[in-house]
């Protein structure tokens, strides 16, 4: 019991130094951590310290930053608002001089209109006074002479005028031949872009641009022996399968046409080839053109013809004016002609024979600086044709006198084939152009209410309303359109203007 209680005590006595050990570590660390964390506080408070200064600072620092931009900007402000209103006291005094010298300019202007009206009536009593001792001096009031003044100068103004017509006459006649020269000139400069091209140009059509290579060949032979073998100029450049063949002589160009067309079908294109073809293709044609000579000549019924003139001919179904195959063309006179004699009572194969052969002009083998009606002359002298034949070949255009009655019906025949609607080309938007033209021409005029372009837009009908026209004013009425299609629109030949009134009643019986 006593070593129990002996060892319970010195449990109780460790346990109490333990404790009271424990206690004064325990202190002690308390102690050493509030002193650190004082300390720590302390340099936290500091530092707060330290930025809320600094914070402060700046806070002054941008306020006082602001305050000196916006007292510069009041500044500012103010001397604009001085200026301002300097501006407006310069202003002010510059307009209250410039109503000063108004007002004084306002009373001179009183003054010199008083002044004008003071002159004015002393000027108008002078005038009377004048018109008096005139009147009383010739013994005629103020409106007889007026009168007798006004048919003096009528009569002056009349033979000054009459001579001024006649020297206008004079020079005009001795200007007529310069003047046509000078128009005939431009009209020329005008269409001959167009004529050239008619005449001179085919479009050979190929599948692809592929060919175009083949044709030019290495280094451009091809296309040199082609245009020496044929004598036309090939024109090769971006037109999307096309090439153009360029020549005067229409010959020529349907040679080289037919050429390119067998070598680009055969594939073989070099240059001995080319002169081979070009030889079998020129053999041909030539065959070609006598037999359509021939052919020509049989249908119409005319014999005896010299085989050259046969051959020129044939060459006819080559040529083309304004678009009318030559061919055709002299067909179609020969036939008119042959009809127009047999209604006169004359010969129709002589009328007949000369209207084939009237424009062989055109188709030489030669091309001499002669009119083509005065070279088909000489060709018909030339082949052993008769005078008369050969005369009316020569004067169809009047470059020689017409001596037999052939010459007038082949000159007239030739008018009738070539100016007939469809007969020669006509651009089409021109032509639609020129017709909607007529028309719109003619709606613009008050009371119009349909206008339609006929005979190829050589008549021009004009219904106009009854109610807003009446029979006078349609002669007018046309007489105006007729003026203005001369001074606005250019056109072949003459256009009819026909102006239609009626008046309609239409009831209904039910």
């Amino acid at each position: 019991m006593s070593t129990i209680l002996i060892i319970i005590l010195c449990i109780i006595g460790t346990a109490a130094v333990t404790w009271f050990v424990m206690h004064n570590l325990l202190n002690s660390r308390t102690k050493k951590m509030l002193q650190e964390a004082e300390a720590e506080a302390e340099v936290i408070k500091k530092n707060k310290l330290l930025e809320a200064k600094e914070q402060f600072v700046n806070l002054r620092a941008e306020y006082e930053k602001e305050v000196a931009a916006r007292n510069a900007k009041l500044q500012q402000n103010e001397t604009r608002l001085q200026q301002r209103e300097l501006n407006i006291n310069q202003k002010q005094n510059e307009l209250q001089r410039k109503n000063a010298e108004l007002d004084s300019s306002k009373e001179n202007l009183d003054a010199q209109v008083e002044l004008i009206e003071h002159k004015k009536k002393e000027l108008e009593a002078l005038h009377r006074k004048e018109l008096q001792q005139l009147e009383a001096i010739s013994a005629l009031s103020a409106e007889q002479a007026k009168e007798k003044l006004i048919e003096s100068l009528k009569d002056e103004a009349k033979t000054e005028a009459m001579s001024y017509i006649n020297e206008i006459m004079e020079e005009a006649k001795m200007n007529a031949n310069k003047e046509a020269k000078r128009i005939i000139i431009q009209t020329i400069q005008r269409v001959a872009t167009e004529t050239a091209i008619e005449n001179a140009v085919t479009v050979f059509n190929i599948e692809s641009d592929e060919i175009k290579g083949r044709i030019i060949g290495r280094e451009g032979r091809n296309i040199r022996a082609l245009e020496a073998a044929t004598g036309v100029e090939i024109i090769v450049d971006d037109t999307p399968e096309a090439i153009v063949l360029s020549a005067f002589d229409p010959v020529r160009r349907e040679i080289a046409r037919l050429a390119l067309h067998q070598l680009v079908a055969d594939g073989r294109i070099h240059p001995a080839r080319i002169e081979e073809v070009v030889a079998k293709v020129k053999k041909q044609v030539e065959e070609e053109i006598i037999e359509t000579g021939k052919r020509t000549t049989i249908d119409l019924g005319i014999h005896g013809l010299h085989p050259e003139l046969i051959r020129m001919v044939g060459k006819m179904k080559y040529r083309s004016s304004y678009g009318q195959n030559l061919l055709q063309h002299s067909r179609e006179t020969a036939n008119l002609c042959a009809v127009m004699a047999a209604e006169l009572g004359l010969n129709p194969k002589k009328a007949k024979r000369a209207g084939l052969l009237h424009d062989i002009g055109k188709v030489p083998d030669e091309e001499p600086e002669l009119p083509h009606a005065l070279l088909g002359m000489k060709l018909a002298e030339q082949y052993k044709e008769k005078t008369d034949i050969c005369n009316a070949i020569g004067s169809h255009h009047e470059e020689v006198e017409m001596t037999t009655l052939l010459a007038p019906i082949v000159q007239v025949c030739d008018a009738i084939s070539g100016a007939r609607p469809g007969a020669r080309r006509e651009i089409v938007e021109a032509y639609i152009k020129r017709l909607n033209d007529l028309e719109n021409l003619a709606l613009s005029y008050p009371g119009v209410q349909k206008t339609y372009a006929i005979q190829a837009g050589r008549e021009l009908r004009v219904i106009v309303g009854a109610d807003k026209v009446d029979d006078k004013a349609v002669e007018t009425l046309s007489f105006d359109i007729a003026k203005k299609i001369q001074d606005e629109m250019t056109y072949p030949g003459q256009v009819k203007i026909t102006v239609i009134r009626e008046t309609r009643s239409v009831s209904y019986a039910k």
